[in-house]
């Protein structure tokens, strides 16, 4: 097979890495404390996956949710695995809110208004760094 976009080195910023999984933080203007985290390997199905490889990438998925909870606050968070025909399991991890673009749709559907949403460096590197550090 060839090169497929998640096998690619990510445009977004990868925050932490193993030899395994990544986690990226997507620039999306309409969410932001947005992250995929992404298995770098080919592998379609979670049930593809070793048992003890499903706990350990549910466990960075987990963490990245707490990061978003504590450090953004949002009123939801959605965690999503779609049956999209891209070779590689991965989770996006998506701070909602009350008034955000979307809602009450998700963030595939219908854009209902478009306004920038706003995260100070302060709380990303917060994020980035409870992250980092909690998967270190």
């Amino acid at each position: 097979m060839d090169k497929c976009d998640l096998c690619l080195d990510p445009v977004n910023p990868i925050i932490w890495k193993n030899s395994k999984f990544r986690v990226v933080e997507i620039d999306d203007p309409s969410y932001s404390a947005y992250y995929r985290v992404e298995y770098i390997q080919h592998i379609k199905e979670m049930t593809d996956l070793d048992k003890d490889v499903r706990i350990e990438l549910m466990n960075v998925v987990f963490v990245v949710e707490s990061a978003i909870k504590i450090f953004y606050k949002p009123d939801k968070i959605n965690l999503a695995s779609l049956g999209n025909l891209t070779p590689h399991i991965h989770w996006h991890i998506i701070p909602r809110f009350y008034n955000d673009n979307h809602f009450p749709g998700t963030i595939w559907s219908q854009q209902k208004k478009f306004e920038k949403t706003k995260i100070s460096d302060h709380t990303r590197n917060k994020l980035n760094t409870f992250i980092s550090e909690s998967l270190n």
